[in-house]
């Protein structure tokens, strides 16, 4: 159960959200929406959960200047594709247009976003069934299928009977970082953990993994920043 409040001038969003389990009050700040939730204490008064939060209220703008504002996605704007930032600008015809220089999206601009969001989406599941197909016969084990989600807390993910999952935003990161979490993922096909045989499995088929590993940890929650939402 959850409640919002307002804290301080301008005002922050505050998710107040009590908790059976919980034995003190906790502040959380979502690295990918920016979402502040206090969770406390299931008998604990409101006023002492919000005097609390009143004294971190430095510490929170502190780590929401950090993070950036959300970036609505229309003509004007600028994407990460590949890495790399390319401004989105009107286009003609039908078809959405990637060039060296932008990305040209055609027809109603309160259409953009979802218009672009679907063009990434068939990008990104052609950019990964290729990584996924080749590390797959490097690995010798097939998988059963793919998908793609919007996923909030992982970027990837292989189930028990082949199946693998990615995030279709991991086209906008560099290039080897999405070939890093397909590598990663279709190593699960041979090893459902994270064990040292599990870490060998992924440098055999990708190679040294630590430098994309190491940006989607630093960078990656920056790409939910872009929202595609119709204006």
């Amino acid at each position: 159960m959850s409640d919002q409040y307002q804290l301080g001038n301008p005002p922050i969003p505050l998710i107040l959200r009590r908790s059976g389990q919980a034995r003190r009050i906790s502040l959380r700040i979502s690295q990918l929406d920016g979402r502040v939730t206090l969770t406390l204490p299931k008998r604990l008064p409101v006023d002492e959960a919000l005097d609390f939060a009143r004294t971190k209220e430095d510490w929170i703008r502190k780590h929401l200047d950090a993070r950036g504002d959300d970036i609505a996605v229309g003509h004007g704007a600028e994407i990460p594709l590949g890495g790399r930032l390319i401004p989105v600008r009107a286009g003609s015809g039908r078809r959405v247009e990637i060039s060296a220089s932008a990305v040209h999206v055609p027809g109603d601009a309160a259409r953009v976003g979802p218009r672009l969001m679907a063009h990434l989406k068939e990008l990104a599941r052609d950019r990964l069934a290729g990584a996924c197909d080749d590390y797959a016969a490097r690995l010798g084990r097939p998988y059963a299928r793919l998908s793609l989600r919007d996923t909030r807390s992982r970027w990837g993910s292989c189930t028990s009977d082949g199946g693998l999952m990615f995030s279709w935003r991991l086209i906008m990161a560099p290039a080897e970082v999405l070939d890093y979490v397909a590598a990663h993922e279709v190593a699960h096909l041979a090893e459902m953990n994270h064990s040292p045989a599990f870490w060998a499995q992924v440098e055999a088929i990708y190679g040294d993994y630590r430098a994309p590993r190491r940006w989607l940890r630093e960078n990656g929650s920056g790409l939910h920043r872009y929202k595609f939402a119709a204006n």
